[in-house]
């Protein structure tokens, strides 16, 4: 069966090439089609605990005066985590150890500090330097 719309109007498929008789069915390409791409994955559900962990962790070390409470907090968040990450194979293990981390330093810097300030305290009540020197060589 002929296409009844002018030559002009028809497809390079239904055209012959010069030389060629023109054939009935002519397939416009000699493969299949190509299936459809397969639909994109979500992105991989990241680890609440582990995020908080690293927030945590990092006001520890920013934070004045309550950085020893909040890097406290941030270790025991990172540690859930790593519990929840084995369990469930989310993922943010990279945001729970950094979150451990800076829990730790902030943690051991506030320690430090009230440390300090405590045993200048201590010391400051005597009335000299030397006396307390030499009570603790004694």
């Amino acid at each position: 069966m002929e296409d009844p719309r002018p030559e002009s109007q028809q497809g390079p498929e239904a055209r012959p090439i010069h030389g060629e008789q023109p054939r009935a069915h002519q397939q416009p390409y000699p493969y299949p089609p190509y299936p459809p791409y397969p639909p994109y994955a979500p992105p991989a559900k990241t680890n609440s605990k582990s995020i908080v962990a690293m927030i945590l962790g990092i006001m520890s070390i920013v934070v004045p005066y309550v950085g020893l409470i909040i890097g406290i907090v941030a270790i025991v968040f990172a540690a859930l985590s790593f519990k929840e990450l084995k369990r469930t194979g989310e993922q943010g293990r990279g945001m729970a150890v950094a979150g451990l981390v800076c829990g730790i330093i902030g943690t051991t810097i506030y320690s430090l500090i009230l440390l300090f300030i405590i045993i200048l305290f201590a010391y400051s009540g005597s009335t000299t330097w030397e006396s307390n020197l030499t009570t603790l060589n004694a």
